[in-house]
């Protein structure tokens, strides 16, 4: 196998485990979303400090798992983007 065919081997690799990884993100983001949603509305009802601050913490993930949900993609977009580059290459 020549070095060109091995870094595009280690690279879908690294794709897979990205694709894999921002899934699982996504997921996750999406059920914070939920919670978010869920502690807002307990905190507009009961103007309780503790259902306050419980929004808080909650949009904080949600911003948290956002960013890495924007991360994820940045990255696999990169190395999605030297993969075409190196099949350019190999012809």
């Amino acid at each position: 196998m020549s070095r060109l065919h091995q870094r595009l081997f280690r690279l879908n690799e690294r794709i897979a485990r990205l694709a894999a990884e921002e899934q699982q993100a996504a997921a996750e983001l999406e059920v914070h979303r939920h919670l978010e949603d869920d502690a807002r509305r307990d905190a507009a009802v009961s103007e309780s400090p503790i259902d306050r601050e419980d929004a808080r913490e909650t949009a904080a993930d949600v911003e948290r798992f956002g960013r890495l949900v924007a991360d994820l993609r940045r990255r696999r977009g990169h190395l999605e983007a030297k993969r075409d580059r190196l099949l350019a290459r190999l012809g």
